[in-house]
């Protein structure tokens, strides 16, 4: 009787059977790897960075020490910090870094004291590294993020970052300005100090992207704040953390329903959508300020006044916006957040009559935007910032208690008033 198969073919078939149960039988390395979950992140606080504006001139940064103070929106069991050279043109490198709990009394003890906003908790202090490494050389355009460090904080935490600074050629620093927080430069290498002695107080965000945690909680996830200065929270108050976002952060955290949620303020003050004001414009910085931010599940977009208020620049004759523009971009921004499963919020333009760049054609803009943002369904919710702010005998102005003065901007009430108009259901 002859075999059902030739001696090749048995050959092949054993051959075959120990190459699949290879691939079938996981080697105990691959079995360990497959059983570690990785982290889910969640960005806690957010800055957008860029490159200048008219309003801030960079400091001395080389040996020195930037410590600058966060403010996170979400409480975490780990934390890991975001750093930036995006628009720098050298190599920039970070000698040393650290992380703690900031103690600091924005106040201070005394008058005029700034060493007093300088403190941190020694025992929350730990160094940061890079891949292992205590420094890192961050390329021109480039982010990095530091390895985990395990410091569980509550949702409202302040942090302090301190970051060396060796010498070395920096001709443009990426920066956030106006934070409407102090942060400090000292010469020297004093990222362990838990009190800088000699600090310059400097009011903007150097090379400091980004902080994410990995939650407390389950499910949670971020919601973006998008926009220009009245998102920055240009004329809040200082280390109050007043802005409209910071205001919607702490809502979410008192609704039980919507408590696994921290808002990152991407705002940038100047900033346009269709064009070149300060930073990169609003359709160029999506995927980096909302698509690529960890955890990100909702973004409320409430940008363009500037773009409107470019109107008024003499230096641009041949500047002919119209609201179909406007439209046409901001529907850009909804359909790229679509394709990544993120629902977006259309917020209205709030009142500017009174501005320095207010023009009636722009008035008309504004109010035709805002008609489309309230009634096109493009968005997946609309926000009315234009009626929680308005002033009601007089609705092309922003209300006496909501306006700080500038008529464009709002003030601690009004903002306050924002973030309270934002219906909670939206995030459910």
């Amino acid at each position: 009787m002859k075999s059902c198969c030739s001696p090749a073919r048995s050959l092949f078939a054993v051959f075959t059977a120990f190459l699949f149960t290879g691939f079938l039988i996981p080697t105990p390395a691959r079995s360990q790897q497959a059983s570690a979950a990785p982290t889910a992140w969640v960005g806690a606080w957010a800055a957008s960075p860029y490159d200048g504006d008219p309003w801030h001139t960079t400091p001395t940064l080389v040996d020195s020490t930037l410590r600058e103070i966060v403010h996170t929106s979400l409480a975490g069991k780990a934390l890991r910090i975001r750093l930036t050279n995006e628009f720098g043109t050298e190599p920039l490198r970070i000698d040393a870094a650290t992380v703690a709990l900031s103690t600091g009394d924005p106040n201070g003890p005394a008058p005029g004291d700034p060493t007093a906003e300088t403190t941190i908790d020694p025992a929350s202090l730990h160094a940061l590294t890079f891949s292992g490494q205590p420094s890192i050389v961050i390329p021109p355009g480039a982010n990095v993020v530091s390895d985990p460090v395990e410091l569980p904080t509550p949702a409202f935490a302040n942090l302090a970052i301190s970051l060396y600074l060796p010498l070395q050629q920096i001709s443009v620093a990426t920066f956030h300005g106006s934070a409407q927080q102090d942060n400090f430069l000292s010469i020297g290498n004093h990222v362990d100090a838990p009190r800088l002695e000699t600090p310059v107080k400097i009011s903007s965000w150097y090379f400091l992207s980004g902080v994410d945690v990995e939650p407390a909680a389950p499910h949670a996830a971020a919601v973006v704040a998008y926009g220009d200065s009245i998102t920055d929270g240009a004329w809040a108050t200082e280390n109050a953390n007043h802005r409209w976002p910071d205001d919607l952060a702490v809502r979410l955290h008192n609704n039980p329903a919507t408590a696994n949620l921290s808002v990152l303020n991407e705002g940038i003050g100047g900033n346009c959508v269709l064009i070149h004001c300060v930073g990169p414009n609003a359709l160029a910085r999506f995927d980096r300020d909302v698509l690529a931010q960890p955890g990100v599940r909702y973004v409320i977009v409430l940008e363009s006044i500037n773009d409107i208020g470019a109107l008024h620049d003499p230096n641009r004759p041949n500047y002919n916006l119209t609201a179909q523009d406007l439209e046409q971009g901001l529907s850009q921004l909804v359909a790229r957040a679509h394709e990544h499963g993120i629902k977006v919020f259309g917020a209205t333009l709030t009142p500017f009559k009174g501005a320095v760049y207010y023009t009636d054609h722009g008035e008309q803009l504004r109010e035709t935007v805002n008609a489309w943002i309230r009634t096109s369904g493009v968005f997946d919710g609309v926000v009315d910032f234009d009626q929680a702010t308005r002033n009601p005998a007089a609705p092309l102005t922003y209300a006496p208690t909501a306006d700080s003065g500038d008529h464009l901007h709002p003030g601690d009430a009004g903002y306050a008033a924002m973030a309270n108009s934002i219906p909670l259901s939206l995030f459910h």
